[in-house]
């Protein structure tokens, strides 16, 4: 099986850390992966985004006409990348930043209010890894253990309040999504 994922947002809502998590998370439990980053020039503020493809084969090309899942986490992203989700698949919104409601009936809606959660669990700079969550709850494409594990290589052994911070995230986004899996620490 392939599947792919769009993280899009503001530049400085960690749309790409969250896309290498991911696919740190997948090449741990031994998948094929592709990371795709694209962002503006202006980098923090503008638009950024990124596509994550992980498979069970080789992944034959980076092109992605449909996504399986989308995250979208500020107004502009909805409207660009809504329509790119395959009918059937996933859209995470952040519902604290995007008020308008997605027109598509044939996908699945995560409504998630992830900046607020983020806040909640104690940082609201980290809205991303709140999406992650939830997406991870909706679409166990790989598991919570693999992603915190990708988190804690990603981050290293040197920022353990950072690390601490993002897996609080985390967990608040697997429960916002719904996931019933008790944390693990």
């Amino acid at each position: 099986m392939e599947y792919s994922t769009i993280f899009a947002g503001f530049g400085g809502q960690g749309i790409l850390f969250a896309g290498q998590v991911l696919a740190r998370a997948a090449m741990a439990e031994g998948r094929e992966v592709m990371w795709i980053p694209s962002y503006g020039p202006e980098m923090r503020g503008g638009t950024a985004s990124c596509t994550v493809i992980v498979g069970d084969d080789p992944i034959g090309s980076p092109v992605v006409d449909r996504a399986d899942a989308a995250v979208v986490l500020n107004p502009p992203s909805l409207a660009k990348f809504e329509s790119l989700v395959a009918p059937g698949g996933l859209l995470v919104v952040n519902t604290s930043l995007i008020e308008a409601e997605p027109s598509r009936m044939d996908i699945e809606v995560a409504p998630i209010p992830c900046t607020a959660v983020a806040g909640e669990a104690g940082d609201d700079r980290l809205v991303s890894i709140v999406a992650l969550g939830a997406l991870v709850a909706r679409r166990p494409w790989v598991s919570p253990e693999a992603v915190r594990a990708a988190m804690a290589e990603q981050l290293g052994g040197e920022r353990p309040r950072v690390l601490a911070a993002d897996l609080a995230a985390f967990e608040a986004g697997l429960r916002a999504a719904g996931h019933t899996e008790a944390p693990v620490g």
